[in-house]
């Protein structure tokens, strides 16, 4: 794909030309696509590349005993705090450092209130079909200090492993934003709980969003 300039498509039906009775199984053509997305090289540090993982391993285990350690974002409190362009996440009870933004597994907006018209409507979606912010919690990748509540089993509440408050939830099997769009699997902090701490560009002076 890369050396020829061709796309996913053109490249199976290349190799169809070839051989026409060449099979390529749903699984391969998912990581051709992925590929492509990605500039036709590997980057693990992309958002798609990130999800086609966790998507990957929720597949794969039943009752998650053992992670890949590449799985897990670094925890910001065990790296020193530079000066970039990245939004560093605390928990709004004790200011303990969560998440960086780079964390943060961007999903297409749902239908909002109307894809919960199978079940009673939750006061997150009823706000968000009120002209309000459509998704009320972040959607990321698993962090280093959550490893302990994921293990053993599918799903749970995530807690600040500082003051244990509660933050959000995680479900290997998915779970739905308030926006309506279906997450699988999904590591959830509400934005009610956390707060944005901005870095300036000159100095080190900080500034949190509430």
């Amino acid at each position: 794909m890369k050396t020829q300039g061709l796309g996913w498509e053109e490249a199976l039906a290349a190799v169809r030309a070839a051989k026409p009775d060449a099979q390529v199984n749903p699984g391969f053509q998912a990581q051709l696509k992925l590929y492509e997305a990605m500039g036709c090289a590997v980057d693990t540090s992309s958002v798609l590349y990130k999800r086609y993982r966790l998507e990957m391993l929720s597949q794969r285990f039943s009752e998650p005993q053992d992670l890949p350690r590449e799985v897990f974002a670094v925890d910001p409190t065990t790296v020193c705090q530079t000066l970039n362009t990245e939004v560093l996440y605390r928990c709004r009870k004790c200011r303990r450092a969560l998440f960086r933004s780079s964390s943060i597994l961007s999903h297409t907006e749902g239908m909002g209130p109307t894809a919960f018209a199978h079940k009673r409507i939750t006061e997150s979606a009823r706000l968000s079909g009120n002209g309000q912010e459509k998704c009320t919690s972040h959607f990321i990748e698993p962090v280093q200090w959550m490893e302990p509540a994921l293990l053993g089993v599918m799903e749970g509440q995530l807690l600040c492993p500082k003051c244990t408050s509660k933050l959000g939830s995680f479900s290997w099997r998915g779970d739905q934003c308030s926006c309506g769009r279906w997450v699988t699997p999904a590591f959830q902090i509400h934005k009610s709980r956390v707060d944005e701490v901005r870095t300036l560009p000159v100095g080190n002076f900080q500034t949190a969003k509430t």
